[in-house]
């Protein structure tokens, strides 16, 4: 059950990460006002919306990690989170910023990060 937790608390800090990250990129189209905000504000945002994917990172990694009994090694962790990361990403990217389209190379590129996945947990 850790494994799962970690994992589940893994999306959901990624979906904050990449609002906190990227979201200020669309503010404008749901905030026109916001277009003319200093970035000191902009930053303080995201920020804000970081302060989120923390809540949920801190504690997946402490589950997850086999310093405190989970199942993973911090290797392992840190694999995990990319592959995450990118899944995430990669959704949040074709449903809210549509003008990006994913190519042939990006769907290269994550095969890539699930085949490191693989390789990192063989023994």
């Amino acid at each position: 059950m850790q494994g799962i937790w970690t994992i589940v608390l893994l999306v959901i800090s990624n979906i904050f990460m990449t609002f906190a990250w990227y979201g200020h990129l669309k503010l404008p189209e749901i905030l026109p006002s916001s277009k003319d905000w200093p970035l000191i504000l902009v930053v303080v945002l995201s920020w804000s919306v970081a302060l989120f994917e923390y809540s949920f990172m801190i504690p997946a990694n402490r589950i997850g990690s086999d310093v405190n009994g989970g199942p993973f090694s911090l290797v392992q962790l840190k694999v995990i989170q990319e592959v995450v990361s990118l899944t995430v990403f990669t959704c949040i990217v074709s449903l809210v910023f549509k003008s990006q389209p994913i190519q042939w190379n990006h769907i290269v590129a994550f095969i890539c990060m699930v085949a490191a996945v693989f390789f990192v947990f063989l023994k």
